[in-house]
């Protein structure tokens, strides 16, 4: 069966998802970040999750090399944040405030819920690669909303009708 690709992705644009912020660290100890929607968990026995990554995308070497990574899921207010980390090639981390665990992958302050991972096997995924990590540490926030991306669009608990 073929269809059109714009259809396709407009079909899966109808699954409201959160948004999350995926980071890593290079070997010279620099951060990388990347805007992600494609997160989920897998696994409460081992804790696993999952994420996927454009092969296009310029931090994938990064990402494959460092074997560890953190996703950081994005509250309603952090729609700004999301946008700067979703462009390519721009200035990402000026004034952005972390904190590193475990693995030394940024944790953004102030997120619903961050977690550190190493990780735990990549696959094959088209054109994404696949990552599956396990969790070593989290944190999540009691209160607050979460930032969703829906039909192409950042959206907020409330806003689908």
């Amino acid at each position: 069966m073929t269809f059109d690709g714009r259809e396709f992705r407009n079909a899966l644009g109808c699954f409201a998802t959160g948004v999350t912020i995926i980071t890593t660290v290079t070997s010279t100890g620099q951060p990388v970040g990347v805007t992600a929607s494609s997160f989920n968990s897998v696994s409460l026995d081992p804790p696993l999750v999952v994420f996927s990554l454009d092969r296009r995308a310029y931090s994938l070497s990064q990402f494959q090399e460092s074997r560890v990574f953190a996703i950081n899921v994005l509250r309603e207010e952090q729609k700004d944040l999301s946008a700067a980390f979703a462009r390519a090639g721009a200035p990402k981390w000026e004034g952005v405030k972390f904190e590193v665990w475990d693995t030394g992958s940024p944790i953004l302050d102030d997120t619903l819920a961050s977690f550190d991972c190493r990780l735990h096997a990549t696959h094959d995924g088209g054109d994404h690669v696949v990552f599956l990590g396990n969790v070593l540490k989290m944190r999540a926030h009691p209160e607050g909303k979460p930032l969703l991306f829906f039909r192409g669009k950042y959206m907020k608990i409330g806003d689908i009708h």
